[in-house]
């Protein structure tokens, strides 16, 4: 049984509009607050070395003011409370980083089945 050409067409074309279709069901839908997502993680980073920052001063006035000793152990854990922040700031940007790489290995992965797909 041979297919006439007119009906391998049409069925081709009904199958492009099927995947086109499909292919526009699957598209992201855009995300009103996308465009603050790099601000949220910003502020995050900041907020995080901010707290250490704050803690270590803390933890570093309360000791002076027992002990009567005002700037050692101020200045030693602002230090200390500054490098905490900073420390979780990179692990944040890690982090993200991280994910970022995942979303984009499994985007192209998506892509590699789909060009599969079209071939077969």
């Amino acid at each position: 049984m041979r297919v006439s050409e007119t009906d391998h067409k049409n069925q081709m074309k009904r199958l492009e509009e099927r995947i086109a279709a499909v292919k526009k069901t699957q598209e992201p839908k855009p995300r009103a607050d996308e465009h603050y997502s790099a601000a949220n993680l910003a502020w995050r980073m900041v907020i995080e070395m901010v707290s250490g920052l704050g803690i270590g001063f803390g933890i570093g006035y309360g000791l002076d003011s027992l002990l009567g000793t005002l700037p050692i152990f101020l200045v030693l854990f602002t230090l200390l409370g500054l490098a905490a922040g900073i420390k979780t700031m990179l692990n944040s940007a890690k982090e993200i980083e991280e994910k970022q790489a995942a979303d984009a290995a499994e985007i192209e992965q998506a892509a590699e089945v789909a060009q599969r797909d079209e071939r077969d």
